[in-house]
């Protein structure tokens, strides 16, 4: 037995972060225990908890989810922890040590400088500090503005890049707390500065000095003595500056770096004058180096370019090892796409996104610092002779996450769709959440985070992350009387208040407490919630108070494929649908947070509200027979998702969503608000295949047609590129933008049935109801939650069905076995240890069941049955005449198609791709006719 994942506020040893309410979290695994017996955690002021400063004592009801450590913590001191677990079988654990460092003591002494010279200059600031006497510890509390990092004697400190981060920067500035590497006797502290989002090119509406217009920093360097005695050193007037070797930098344009360039003139620092209350300590990951990849090939194109291939559409820096000739410029350009075999990078629109390197002749490992790209492709110019992809390594960026799980299948073209999620989701948790990595844009969009928080939840610990952001986010609301910008930080864009945008407030807090079950960020995000809520209730109020939205600008159903327009972005949804909807949706999540948080008037509130909306809502968009009047894929999932359907209209929705479907040829049309329901209500509405079916589309509108065109991320649009490999556009045409990746949520939740419960967040205790179909014959999936290890999956062979499951330590899980009987599954599971309940339920059979690891195979009462594509269909039905010919007879007398084989071309068209799948209804259709003939 043993405790692991020990976090505070889901950071591990975290220093100089904000910590006014430090929670414990870890997890117990390695037992053949049950439950928790009780537990227990440490607190003390030395590694050998000599000093104890709390001890929780041993308790049944610590949870090792969240425990909030009930001390007043003394700024700039390390503390550190323990847990210790009983198990109900009398195994115990003792946990190693870890330790949390609080930030400085305020307020601060230093001043903010900036280098007394043109504010277009890059520079350096730094101060000659002499050690007399041995250190017992040294720490060094700054920030910069827009970005910097530090070098000690010439080396760069720690391991983090673009510091301190994108943030509200009106309302707050981060700084960081870092250990110095000093040396008795000369040092010298360099902080390199450079214009990031704060003063360079940045923003949709404003194109430099969005927020500032001078480089700035400030520092307290503390020094700690082994005689006991301290020293200080703040940035004040005294520290000087030189030109930086950074010699132009810009989150759009990229970078000019040149190390030989002369520093030698001195320049002097100024105080100016920067707001010192903003300064807070840091509540963000760190955003560092996360993997390398080698380039897979170097390309001499037809037009004669050198370039680079990645292998992968990544977000980062490019680092490369030269020993050019002094004077050598290399120019470096970034791109994702090759267009008829040559480089190109239009859909960038006016990012340069370049970098050049101008060599001082010393042979060195080169990269980049103020600035970042998204790629997969790097045209190469000016390097002598012909480059080695050996010298060349993709650097991959984004906050530092713990990954958290993964998802294997038998196809592998879904198994990359999975793997181009998670990319995506690398490419775009840079700081912020944003929606694209590689153009002028790489906003952090509320819409695309809210719709994605489900799944990035399931890939990464995102707790912190998220934290940081809805802190930003709650800042731009108090500006706003409560809305929420359709971008957060707004960077000098007044931006739009939108529904589904502004759901960023409600919908990310509530997935991140459902799937980490720690309060914290309910508590935090509260006013947050309850101010998006607050103002949709004022714009109804404004408009006749009808418990309804109905004014304003909504983006809507964006990028939906049944608009009016050709090539549009708005989608053929009425948004005032969407907007009540979400209206009702979000009052319901601060009704359930307001009772969570023991708020009770709140929750009254809310929870009445929440009812009138829903009762407006049924009035307006339900005819008294229960018909849906908007009748649109989107329509049909946002209601029976977000639970607005009347218990007597659901199976009229159902059957509306598949007629839609069907009219449709099974090719789904949704855009950025239908898509991450659509399949989740398809599975859990009783029409599971017909998600399959959608899942393994090859043609255009599919998660796999980009798969099959060699996307390694997702795209912004189901057709970013062509079949011809043409790009189908440049104005707004991203290649790695997560969105439609919220897929993946549907894999965890439906295809391998891992859900959490919102009654016992954090996984407490959870349901799995994996749904299996033959389209995927094996599908399997781990989760490393807050409670511990899932394992869940299928294997469906020989007409057989084998579900798996793992659950872990001190937790309950619900297993639905589908189409099983209860009298076979209970002999099967007479051995079994750990099952505390079994039951029929309809066709399914229900067991509840303590921690262990279990697995069932029996023969299920439905059978499953392949689906074909075109092309498998007609390999199967070659030697069988007789069954050939029933299918000729179908096909006529359904589609006027006959014969059969010389009319697959046609049907190929009629279908809408080349890669189609057969529609679900056809698929029933053959099986039943195949099953004639059998």
């Amino acid at each position: 037995m043993k405790i692991t994942h020990m976090k505070v506020n889901h950071l591990v040893n975290p220093i100089g972060y904000e910590l006014d309410h430090p929670t414990v979290s870890f997890v117990t695994e390695d037992t053949s225990g049950k439950k928790q017996k009780n537990a227990r955690v440490l607190l003390a002021a030395d590694p050998d908890f000599r000093n104890i400063l709390h001890d929780s004592g041993y308790r049944e009801d610590l949870s090792s989810l969240a425990y909030e450590l009930p001390v007043s913590l003394e700024p700039e001191n390390r503390y550190y922890w323990k847990a210790f677990v009983n198990a109900d079988n009398g195994d115990s654990a003792e946990s190693e040590a870890a330790w949390f460092e609080t930030a400085m003591r305020g307020p601060w002494k230093a001043e903010w400088i900036t280098p007394d010279a043109d504010k277009s200059l890059q520079v350096c600031v730094f101060r000659d500090v002499e050690i007399t006497k041995p250190l017992a510890k040294a720490r060094l509390y700054l920030t910069g503005l827009g970005l910097y990092e530090v070098y000690i004697n010439e080396e760069k400190l720690g391991e983090e890049c673009l510091m301190p981060g994108f943030c509200d920067y009106d309302a707050w500035i981060p700084y960081q707390t870092m250990i110095p590497d000093l040396r008795q006797g000369h040092n010298r502290i360099e902080i390199m500065l450079g214009d990031g989002w704060y003063k360079g090119w940045y923003g949709l509406r404003k194109n430099h000095e969005v927020y500032g217009d001078r480089l700035a920093c400030i520092a307290e360097l503390k020094l700690f003595y082994e005689d006991g005695s301290e020293d200080i050193i703040c940035t004040d007037d005294n520290w000087k500056a030189h030109r930086s070797p950074v010699i132009e930098s810009g989150i759009y344009p990229g970078e000019v770096y040149e190390p030989g360039i002369d520093r030698s003139e001195v320049l002097n620092t100024r105080k100016i004058d920067i707001d010192k209350s903003k300064l807070r300590p840091r509540l963000d990951p760190r955003i560092i180096i996360q993997k390398k990849i080698r380039p897979v090939a170097l390309i001499h194109t037809p037009a004669g370019e050198t370039v680079l291939d990645m292998g992968q559409n990544m977000v980062g820096w490019l680092g490369f090892h030269c020993a050019a000739p002094a004077g050598t410029r290399i120019r470096f350009q970034f791109g994702e796409i090759l267009q008829e075999g040559n480089f190109y990078r239009d859909n960038l629109r006016t990012a340069l996104a370049e970098f050049t390197y101008v060599s001082d002749g010393t042979e060195r490992t080169v990269r980049q610092h103020f600035t970042f790209y998204g790629f997969r492709y790097v045209k190469i110019t000016g390097w002598p002779g012909e480059p080695n992809p050996d010298d060349f390594r993709g650097l991959v960026i984004y906050s530092e996450m713990e990954e958290l799980s993964q998802i294997k299948t038998s196809n592998p073209l879904v198994n990359k769709l999975f793997e181009n999620t998670r990319w995506g989701m690398r490419g775009n948790f840079l700081d912020v959440p944003t929606d694209c990595p590689q153009r002028d844009e790489r906003y952090g969009w509320t819409g695309d985070a809210q719709i994605f928080s489900g799944t990035a939840c399931f890939n990464m610990d995102t707790y912190a992350f998220y934290t940081k952001y809805g802190y930003d986010l709650a800042c731009e609301q108090e500006r706003l009387n409560g809305a929420v910008p359709d971008v957060v930080p707004t960077a000098g864009y007044t931006g739009t208040i939108s529904t589904a945008w502004g759901e960023a407030a409600t919908i990310i807090p509530w997935n991140v407490y459902l799937h980490f079950g720690d309060k914290g960020i309910l508590r935090r995000q509260f006013s947050s919630m309850r101010g998006w809520v607050d103002y949709m209730k004022s714009q109804d109020d404004a408009n006749g108070s009808r418990r309804l939205w109905q004014s304003g600008f909504h983006y809507g159903d964006w990028l939906a494929l049944d608009g009016n327009v050709e090539g549009g972005v708005f989608g053929g949804t009425d948004p005032f649908l969407i907007s009540s909807a979400y209206y009702y949706y979000s009052t319901r999540i601060v009704a359930k947070t307001a009772e969570i948080l023991g708020y009770e008037e709140d929750a009254g509130k809310y929870s009445t509200l929440a009812n009138e909306i829903r009762d407006a809502f049924i009035r307006e968009y339900f005819s008294p027979t229960g018909r849906l009047c908007v009748d649109t894929m989107t329509a049909y999932v946002v209601v029976l998702y977000m639970g607005l359907t009347p218990e007597h209209a659901v199976d009229k929705v159902c059957a509306g969503l598949l007629n839609k479907l069907a009219r449709n040829r099974y090719h789904l049309e949704t855009g950025f608000v239908g898509t991450p329901y659509l399949m989740r209500v398809l599975s859990e509405y009783g029409m599971y295949n017909y998600a399959y079916h959608l899942l393994l589309e090859e043609g255009f509108p599919g998660w796999l047609y980009e798969v099959l065109m060699g996307a390694t991320t997702i795209w912004e649009r189901w057709n970013s590129v062509l079949p011809d490999g043409r790009i189908s556009g440049t104005e707004m045409n991203s290649l790695n933008h997560y969105s439609y990746g919220s897929v993946v949520e549907w894999m965890f939740r439906n295809m391998i049935g891992i859900n959490p419960d919102e009654k016992y967040a954090g996984y407490r205790r959870f349901k799995l109801a994996p749904k299996p179909d033959y389209s995927i014959p094996q599908a399997e999936g781990f989760l490393r939650s807050a409670s511990g290890l899932i394992r869940s999956g299928y294997q469906l062979r020989q007409g057989k069905l084998t579900i798996e499951a793992e659950v872990p330590f001190n937790t309950e899980a619900e297993i639905q076995l589908p189409d099983a009987c209860v009298d076979e599954i209970r002999n099967i599971a007479s051995d079994m240890d750990g099952i505390i309940g079994i039951r029929q339920e309809d066709s399914d059979v229900v067991l509840i069941v303590l921690a262990g690891t279990y697995s069932f195979t029996y023969r299920p009462t439905k059978p499953y049955r392949k689906i074909y594509s075109l092309d498998s269909l007609m390999s199967d039905l070659n030697e069988n005449p007789k069954t050939k010919a029933i299918l000729d007879e179908y096909f006529y007398s359904e589609y006027k198609a006959i014969p059969f084989e010389k009319e697959l071309f046609t049907l190929r068209q009629m279908l809408n791709g080349p890669f189609t799948y057969l529609p679900y209804d056809m698929q029933e259709k053959i099986d039943r006719l195949l099953r004639e003939v059998e």
